[in-house]
């Protein structure tokens, strides 16, 4: 937040994604020293509203909305009203500390969409797109916030353990992949390989709700055939 402040975009950008690396070792350290409680989990939201809410608010203000006036003010609070209900939501539907989903797109990965998408210089490595970055933020954020109170499902991040690696191969294959392209991109891919992530649950989303519409529909004509067959051997 201090460095939104001095307009230093990179560095704010570079502390909360630093702020998204040790999110993910908080559990592991728990699992070692056998120490998860529910305090534990409340503190663990407040401090990632801060990280991946409070503070990509207050740099999305700076970045661009300040100059909007109230409207400005209220874009982009989104992504930290938006969290905030999503983490109280998780808090209260949590039984247990494992998880095989989230429910919503977690908070942590609505601020690396964001913070990297300001990181990247997209005019440059696409200057054929006729919309300019500012124009695409508005959006970007609106949708990443309304993504955090969905419904829909995510999948988590493995364990690094080989009990896990064994349970979910496809998905440690998935994630070392993307580690390594943003590793070897020295950063570049992470907008990319944040959104698949953010389409993967839509996708997953509309695919079981045909899917649905489509068993619904198989079992309405089973329906009507078997009331057709019904009324037959009545008539006769």
């Amino acid at each position: 937040m201090t460095y939104s402040m001095k307009n230093d975009v990179l560095n704010a950008v570079i502390f909360i994604l630093l702020g998204a690396l040790f999110d993910s070792l908080d559990g592991v350290m728990a699992r070692l020293t056998k120490s998860s409680s529910k305090f534990g989990v409340e503190f663990d939201s407040l401090s990632d509203v801060v990280t991946f809410g409070v503070a990509p608010s207050f740099l999305l203000y700076q970045y661009q909305f300040s100059s909007w006036g109230s409207f400005g003010v209220l874009i982009s609070s989104l992504p930290m009203i938006c969290g905030g209900i999503r983490l109280a939501r998780f808090n209260v539907q949590l039984s247990g500390f494992e998880k095989e989903y989230f429910t919503g797109l977690p908070i942590p990965a609505q601020a690396a969409i964001v913070c990297s998408f300001l990181a990247t210089d997209f005019e440059s490595l696409f200057p054929m797109l006729t919309i300019s970055k500012s124009e695409f933020l508005t959006p970007l954020v609106l949708f990443v916030s309304l993504a955090m109170i969905s419904t829909i499902r995510y999948d988590t991040l493995p364990k690094f353990t080989p009990r896990d690696i064994k349970l979910h191969p496809a998905k440690f294959t998935i994630v070392t992949f993307a580690t390594l392209i943003i590793i070897f991109t020295k950063g570049n891919a992470l907008f990319p390989v944040f959104v698949l992530y953010l389409l993967s649950g839509i996708i997953r989303w509309l695919v079981t709700f045909f899917k649905h519409l489509r068993t619904s529909a198989l079992e309405e004509e089973e329906d009507d055939e078997e009331t057709e067959a019904e009324f037959s051997r009545v008539d006769i």
